[in-house]
């Protein structure tokens, strides 16, 4: 059981970077629709830099770049451009999925180290939750470390209200001397970075090694859990762990059930039509007004703003 668990915590810890980091940039107002065709890029710019260099940290490193570009080009678009977040993200994602085709191919097959493991002494020694959760290696703690970091920032920091402000009242908050367009270009950024620490840790942890369609479909398994936390980055977080437990299932059920492998790709589409719905129901909101403690956590309400773009004129 304890190690069942592990494995699930250790298979989400992509999914939760992606959900966080979009959850960051939608919360400013900005949709980064291209998240499947950027952790596919990210996923191989960040492989294919580690085999090249020989530095797992580095094939991060490459990977976040690649991943906030792209997230730039959906900013520019949007603020600059004005065009819609939507149109320019779905051309981005084809674009990425392609790119990453091609410039991966000479990688496919290849080997490298991965992440190495590394127990965390003490902790590790705790009964049961130890071995789920101090087992692991750098990028599952920092997944850990993200939620937690994302949740305080956005909900109990001055930052963190100018964040929701830009994505829920854009005009009232340029009135307060809230730089709205600039914000939304930095947390667009962060978002894409996290983003690309999802592809690199598919790559050189996960799913260890290159292929084409690598993590097809994760991005928007991503953009489906991101409307199903609500835009809470804890919510989110659980999601992410859920479609974990899902995947893990799934591949212990997959000897008896071969048929199961068909399914799971389209899964995705099926999840965020789910979530649209559940989302959208006013049980939700009841439950919140019910409870107004944890009425940040049952909102399910999508920032006012997200999609839209700003003029100060």
């Amino acid at each position: 059981m304890d190690a069942t668990l592990a494995s699930i915590v250790a298979a989400a810890s992509p999914l939760v970077y992606a959900v966080v980091g979009e959850t960051i940039a939608e919360k400013a107002g900005v949709i980064n629709l291209s998240l499947d065709g950027s952790i596919m890029l990210s996923a191989m710019a960040g492989f294919a830099t580690a085999y090249t260099s020989g530095s797992v940290l580095l094939g991060f490193v490459a990977a976040m770049l690649v991943s906030m570009v792209v997230a730039l080009l959906i900013a520019f678009a949007s603020i600059e451009l004005r065009l819609n977040q939507i149109a320019v993200g779905f051309v981005l994602t084809l674009l990425c999925a392609d790119l990453a085709s091609f410039l991966g191919n000479p990688y496919v097959g290849q080997r490298v180290a991965g992440v190495p493991p590394l127990a965390i002494p003490g902790l590790r020694d705790i009964p049961f939750l130890g071995t789920v959760l101090f087992e692991h290696n750098l990028s599952v703690y920092g997944s850990f470390l993200v939620i937690f970091a994302a949740y305080f920032f956005i909900f109990h920091t001055r930052r963190g209200l100018e964040l929701q402000g830009v994505g829920e009242r854009p005009e009232a908050a340029h009135a307060r001397g809230v730089r709205v367009n600039l914000l939304r270009y930095v947390y667009t950024v962060v978002g894409g970075a996290l983003c690309g620490i999802a592809g690199a840790a598919f790559s050189l942890d996960v799913l260890l090694g290159w292929r084409e369609g690598r993590t097809q479909n994760y991005g928007w398994i991503a953009l489906a859990i991101v409307i199903f936390g609500g835009w809470h980055p804890v919510r989110g977080a659980t999601g992410a762990y859920l479609f974990g437990a899902l995947s893990v299932v799934a591949l212990k059920l997959q000897p008896h059930w071969p048929d199961l492998s068909q399914i799971l790709p389209i899964t995705p589409f099926a999840l965020m039509i789910f979530a649209l719905l559940l989302v959208s129901q006013d049980w939700l909101r009841r439950l919140a007004d019910r409870f107004p403690r944890w009425r940040r956590l049952l909102s399910g309400d999508s920032p006012s703003a997200i999609g839209t773009a700003f003029w100060r004129d």
